[in-house]
């Protein structure tokens, strides 16, 4: 299935907005769904996804995509609340409400561009914590995650309903709140012939793996681990500039494989799906301890050894539990669809077909498909909103570990 560009007369259009880990800025996608099909009302919210998705999967095309950049100043208040045990109450309550603001101004200015009016927003928000494990808080077990963006400012501002908060729904009836883009990778990219896997690299790489005529409890989906994370961590710190462009510094260097081994056999790379990352794994601290543990190696040589460490976690992660779980010639993933700003790495890009090569899986992009590899997850979070108006679970049990399928999210009316 293709996402096409050319907009129709009909139907709902929603503007996904996301705003990933890596902290560079926010994706506004505006997305047409054709119209709903008649549906009993009696089936809405029930967490029979198989069935929820047989009847009324939805059909959508993009109308267009817009990115926009933080401020410096934004971003460096991102980052530093996201590696910060002692931010300020006062300072966490402001910088919500601020990108609140920064959400409407980058939905506004995308109608203008494309000349198109939302009737709902879904957006994700900033990710400043992720804790998918219950641990014990004050006698509790306690699984937590919150992501930034004042909903009610965005509603407020563009004139429309606004779903935002999509993981806790998920969290409370046992799930992980991630992956959530498994729904939409199913929805495009589920193919009775052959096996897919479908790989986003954002600041974590993640993989859903959809066996040839999958249902949608036969979906593995999981962090495979850093994606641009650390290969910016290390660039920024050893060259003072915030991502390696097209790869360039890390195609001069020279791998340390020894390094790369030894932190695959880490207790996050031996764990099984369900499984998620996130800055508390791969963020600053260890960014550093990774310079460190690379001694006094070339500049050149710490980057291409964090590119590698992304292309052979994927690879590992693979290797480890998909091609285990997928063994028959029928069911084996041979193409994987590949999205994320990590595509403008052509060095990871290439270490990484390298790597697949070997497990005989063929590397492709989702523009491939008709949908532009930067546009992925704010697309993914507008599906993820329709799907919420219409009273439809649009979590993936068999990816976040949940009890049962549920509606995401909450919604915010102007």
């Amino acid at each position: 299935m293709s996402v096409r560009k050319r907009p129709t007369p009909k139907g709902m259009i929603v503007a996904g907005v996301m705003s990933g880990t890596s902290a560079d800025g926010i994706d506004v996608a505006l997305v047409r769904f054709r119209r709903e099909r008649n549906v009993h009302r009696e089936s809405e919210g029930k967490s029979d996804l198989n069935k929820t998705l047989r009847e009324t999967a939805p059909a959508f095309e993009l109308i267009g995509h817009v990115d926009y950049p933080y401020p410096a100043k934004v971003r460096a208040a991102i980052l530093d609340v996201m590696n910060s045990n002692c931010a300020s109450v006062a300072g966490l309550a402001r910088l919500n409400f601020l990108l609140g603001e920064l959400y409407a101004e980058a939905v506004l200015a995308s109608q203008k561009k494309l000349k198109c009016k939302a009737d709902l927003v879904g957006c994700h928000g900033q990710t400043i914590y992720h804790q998918g494990e219950r641990e014990t808080f004050l006698a509790k077990p306690i699984a937590a995650t919150w992501q930034m963006g004042e909903s009610a400012v965005i509603a407020a501002r563009v004139g429309v309903p606004v779903v935002s908060d999509f993981r806790p729904a998920d969290m409370a009836v046992g799930g992980k709140g991630a992956p959530l883009v498994p729904f939409l990778d199913y929805v495009l990219f589920r193919d009775d012939h052959g096996g897919r896997i479908v790989q986003n690299i954002g600041g974590i790489a993640n993989l859903t793996a959809i066996p040839a005529g999958a249902r949608p409890s036969d979906v593995i989906a999981f962090d495979t681990g850093p994606g641009n994370m650390v290969i910016d961590a290390v660039t920024e710190k050893l060259f003072g500039k915030a991502f390696d462009r097209k790869g360039m510094i890390a195609a001069s260097g020279v791998v340390n494989e020894t390094l790369v081994r030894e932190i695959l056999a880490g207790s996050f790379f031996l764990k099984g799906p369900p499984k998620t990352a996130g800055r508390e794994e791969f963020g600053r601290e260890f960014a550093a301890e990774f310079v460190r543990k690379c001694g006094n190696a070339a500049k050149n040589n710490i980057v291409a050894t964090a590119t590698a460490l992304t292309a052979k976690s994927i690879a590992d992660g693979i290797r480890r539990y998909v091609t285990r779980k997928f063994p028959s010639q029928r069911h084996r993933c041979q193409e994987m669809i590949v999205s994320g700003g990590g595509t403008k790495n052509l060095t990871l890009m290439r270490m990484l077909r390298e790597e697949l090569a070997t497990l005989g899986i063929v590397l492709r992009f989702s523009d491939d498909f008709g949908l532009p590899s930067e546009a992925k997850e704010a697309v993914a979070f507008a599906v993820l909103a329709h799907e919420t108006w219409h009273r439809r679970p649009s979590n993936i049990p068999a990816a976040t570990g949940a009890k049962r399928a549920a509606v995401l999210g909450k919604i915010s009316y102007p």
